[in-house]
């Protein structure tokens, strides 16, 4: 194995997804010297979050990047429906918010990051190491200074002035940094799987809740992008169960889909998404710091992962990115990144531990909530529209681009 010669970076990242390329692209606009490692050869992978928020569109923005990352193959959404004991409400209106970025995107993960890496490209000190994993930490005198890498002909030694996590819920680096982070307990998990559109489909619907169960069907255009929430831990069982049974649970809570359903006949064609909450107590050390869900590890509920990790980015770089031109950060500033971002997601991971009660209700056979609640909360709908779309499209404490360009 061959060992390359030590690299000198103003920001070494570790991990390719939104955190780590959102980052990546910030500091490079900076004209700081930034790598960003990605483990794996491209970004292509089943069921990766995809759900793309209006704050996150209006960021884009900020940046002049908006209109050609709406040239992607996407799926815009003004409304987002559920049906709930066969009544269907409008649990979001996206219109109801300010133009031009009054609707929410459904883009595929490895479309984004793609996109992400070639505006990055643009600028000349950004560097994307594909093949190229984050191994282990460079600690001297109590300081991170960098990382220690792998890659299928070697390794290779990048030194910087900030190290960043951004390797998502399992991440080596915030293990390397001797923090563990605070496990809140989840009682379900989730079933992914694509289906094909049956002639006649209802309206775009988000999901379908019932005594019967919880089945998501969102909208890819010709084919839905499938999922079905399922007791922790309950998978072999249901596999044990055979191909057949899943079938049946899955027309039982959507029956519309009974026509399309005998398209799942292998397990090779489900993914299981071990759903977790969990948050680190602290997130930075001198010269390190976690972001996304190496931070903080969100539910899918409400969609929210891709858009708090660019979040965390963008607030990084709003924070440090003077300091790094000069060749320093102050742990200090790193202590406000976490300050300023802990809101938030403390906020949003309460929810969606309290959501999750009532959706382990669903995989139970019993109702999420009575009758005459989800008959209320049917006729309340309009009312609640535009405050669930200001909570859900654009957040607590929604972050923006110090010098945005606009456009």
């Amino acid at each position: 194995m061959t060992v390359e010669s030590p690299i000198e970076r103003d920001c070494v990242i570790a991990g390719g997804g939104p955190a780590g390329m959102v980052l990546g692209y910030l500091l490079a606009r900076r004209g700081l010297r930034v790598t960003v490692l990605e483990k794996h050869g491209d970004f292509l992978r089943d069921f990766r979050g995809d759900t793309v928020h209006p704050s996150t569109v209006t960021l884009l923005g900020e940046l002049g990047l908006r209109e050609r990352f709406l040239e992607l193959p996407l799926t815009r959404l003004s409304t987002l429906d559920a049906v709930v004991d066969g009544q269907r409400i409008t649990i979001v209106d996206f219109a109801t918010l300010p133009r031009p970025d009054n609707f929410l995107v459904f883009a595929p993960q490895w479309d984004f990051l793609n996109f992400l890496a070639r505006e990055a490209s643009a600028f000349p000190t950004f560097e994307l190491r594909m093949l190229t994993e984050a191994t282990g930490l460079i600690i001297e005198e109590g300081r991170v200074c960098g990382v220690r890498t792998g890659t299928s002909d070697g390794g290779l030694e990048i030194r910087a002035t900030l190290t960043v996590a951004a390797d998502g819920r399992a991440s080596v680096l915030r293990a390397a940094a001797g923090m563990d982070p605070e496990d809140f307990g989840v009682p379900i998990d989730v079933l992914w799987f694509n289906l094909p559109k049956p002639p006649d489909p209802p309206p775009p619907t988000l999901g379908y809740i019932s005594a019967q169960g919880m089945v998501l069907t969102i909208d890819r255009g010709d084919r839905y992008q499938s999922g079905m929430v399922i007791p922790k831990g309950g998978f072999d069982d249901l596999r044990a169960a055979g191909i057949g049974a899943l079938q049946t649970r899955i027309t039982a809570a959507a029956p519309f889909l009974h026509p399309v359903v005998s398209t799942l006949v292998d397990w090779d064609q489900i993914r299981i998404l071990s759903v977790q909450i969990n948050r680190l107590r602290r997130w930075y050390r001198p010269g390190f710091i976690a972001i996304g869900d190496a931070a903080h590890a969100m539910s899918p509920m409400f969609g929210v992962g891709v858009n708090f990790a660019i979040q965390d980015a963008v607030a990084l770089s709003n924070a440090i990115a003077e300091d790094l031109a000069t060749g320093a950060v102050a742990t200090e500033k790193l202590a406000g990144v976490q300050r300023r971002r802990e809101t938030p997601v403390r906020i949003m991971q309460r929810l969606q531990r309290n959501g999750h009660k009532a959706l382990a209700r669903a995989t139970a056979g019993r109702r999420i909530a009575p009758r005459w609640l989800v008959v209320l909360l049917r006729a309340a709908s309009p009312l609640l529209r535009p405050v669930t779309a200001r909570f859900v499209g654009i957040g607590v404490r929604p972050e923006h681009v110090n010098g945005g360009i606009k456009g």
